[in-house]
């Protein structure tokens, strides 16, 4: 069974960029059969999808945050990260990271919660 988790910091200062890593067990990131994406959720909206990589490491971002948005990934470690840079308050949100198959979250991680304030 996959598990996802979360890490990294929970409060950066406005400007500076966020980092998060997910840790996959149970599975290959490598695995063609899945896709791997970040989403998060501000306090009182939806669900935002953020981005997205493949098995063989193409990326796809939001229209939305593209400009500020890095997924990449280790594959020795099974493991992929978000970077979002210049962040400002508005990012403050639960941070998930996702299995993605056929188009859809099948498998989430626990989320994470990051306060963007100085």
């Amino acid at each position: 069974q996959v598990q996802l988790q979360e890490s990294g910091p929970g409060l950066v200062k406005p400007s500076q960029t966020l980092s998060l890593t997910c840790t996959v067990s149970g599975e290959s990131i490598t695995n063609n059969d899945y896709a791997w994406s970040w989403i998060r959720q501000p306090p009182g909206k939806g669900l935002e999808w953020m981005g997205v990589i493949h098995y063989d490491g193409s990326t796809y971002y939001s229209p939305s945050l593209k400009s500020r948005t890095s997924i990449f990934r280790d594959t020795s470690k099974n493991m992929f990260s978000l970077q979002l840079s210049s962040v400002t308050p508005v990012d403050t949100a639960v941070y998930y990271c996702a299995r993605i198959s056929w188009r859809v979250p099948r498998d989430w991680g626990q989320g994470t919660q990051v306060t963007v304030s100085s």
